[in-house]
């Protein structure tokens, strides 16, 4: 645990916040000690829903250690992470995560993700967005492939 690392996902929020790129979120992926990758909100910079501090610090991490995984690697970021970037940390396998500000923090600045929480734990059938089930035959052929496929990398 290093103040000095949350000062630095601090530091790349505040960037975000001054540099009219997104959100008020920075973050910072670290091995053994050494910051691999930085990030910062840029949803509205890139007209990218998914370029959450934690997303695009963890595809900087991925890119520079040239690796899907991040096992060895912990996130520090200055904000509990929304769903998105937590399956993105359970995904890339980040092995321990800080924070500092809290999701009732960030609510209080209108970024909720209470809905989100509550669609996720819900049945398909009673979810706001309609999800229909659509050729499943056929894309199970895929599957099939794939499960058949001698140099798959498992992950």
């Amino acid at each position: 645990m290093s103040p000095r690392l949350m000062r630095e996902a601090i530091r790349l929020s505040r960037k975000a916040l001054r540099g009219h790129h997104g959100g008020p979120f920075g973050a910072v992926v670290v091995r053994a000690g050494k910051i691999v990758g930085r990030g910062w909100n840029q949803v509205t910079a890139r007209n990218d829903p998914t370029a959450h501090a934690e997303v695009v610090a963890i595809r900087a991490a991925c890119q520079r250690l040239r690796s899907f995984q991040l096992e060895d690697c912990e996130l520090y970021t200055s904000c509990e992470p929304c769903p998105m970037c937590l399956a993105a940390i359970y995904w890339s396998r980040l092995r321990r995560v800080y924070y500092a500000n809290t999701r009732q923090d960030a609510r209080r600045i209108d970024f909720d993700d209470a809905l989100i929480y509550r669609e996720v734990a819900a049945p398909m059938a009673k979810r706001q967005i309609p999800m229909r089930q659509l050729l499943r035959s056929e894309a199970l052929t895929v599957f099939a492939e794939w499960r058949r496929k001698p140099d798959r990398i498992h992950y």
